[in-house]
């Protein structure tokens, strides 16, 4: 088994997302042993955003200069790690209502017609199911608890419908909100995380997890 572990999180070892997807990651091999792990650090190698050299894959035209090829060889390289995976852990932290451009540029470019979604005559069909996804969700207010809050975010909302898209059922989030609003929030909010983290990856309640952040 596979399992590819993006974090996006611009924060380092600040970040309460890279703490959650190394916990993840951890307790995945815990209950899944002999798991194959490659991490992406989107933060360090964050793809460059779509430009008209970058939309060849898309077209299916040739690439007829360097620039295009090397750009084509990129959403290459990231299409082909994300197929290859069983299992992927994001970390997604809520950047001005939305997920982190350098996790956007990821998305842009392993989104491929032919990779990972079709158009048939009944509309999209995704190509990429069968995977597991767990998204670490980490947000310095709370926005799940009101219908005001859930309108304004555009994170959770927004993977849903991609990776629903690519034909992925399987999607599971692990929510880490009010991290911002104090010792106490940040408490419960990380109390809360595990409890949800332990029961998408399999975890008993007493089983001791160590991870260690990249």
């Amino acid at each position: 088994m596979k399992l590819l572990h993006i974090d996006s999180a611009i924060t380092g070892d600040q970040s309460v997302s890279r703490q959650l997807t190394a916990r993840a990651v951890a307790a995945w091999q815990a209950t899944h042993p002999g798991t194959q792990v490659e991490h992406l650090d989107l933060a360090k190698n964050t793809p460059p955003h779509l430009s008209a050299d970058a939309l060849g894959f898309r077209t299916g035209q040739d690439a007829t200069t360097e620039i295009q090829r090397q750009e084509n060889a990129l959403s290459e390289q990231l299409v082909s790690q994300f197929l290859a995976a069983d299992v992927i852990v994001i970390g997604a932290p809520l950047y001005n209502f939305t997920i982190p451009t350098q996790l956007k540029a990821w998305i842009d470019r392993v989104a491929q017609a032919g990779r990972t979604f079709t158009y048939t005559e009944q509309g999209p069909k995704g190509l990429a199911g069968g995977k597991t996804v767990i998204v670490a969700i980490t947000r310095g207010g709370v926005y799940s608890t009101s219908e005001a809050g859930r309108a304004m975010e555009h994170q959770e909302s927004y993977l849903q419908t991609v990776f629903g898209f690519f034909g992925i059922t399987d999607v599971r989030f692990v929510r880490a909100e009010g991290v911002a609003m104090g010792p106490d929030a940040k408490a419960q909010a990380l109390s809360t995380a595990e409890g949800e983290l332990r029961a998408h990856t399999g975890v008993a309640a007493n089983q001791a997890v160590v991870a260690q952040v990249a």
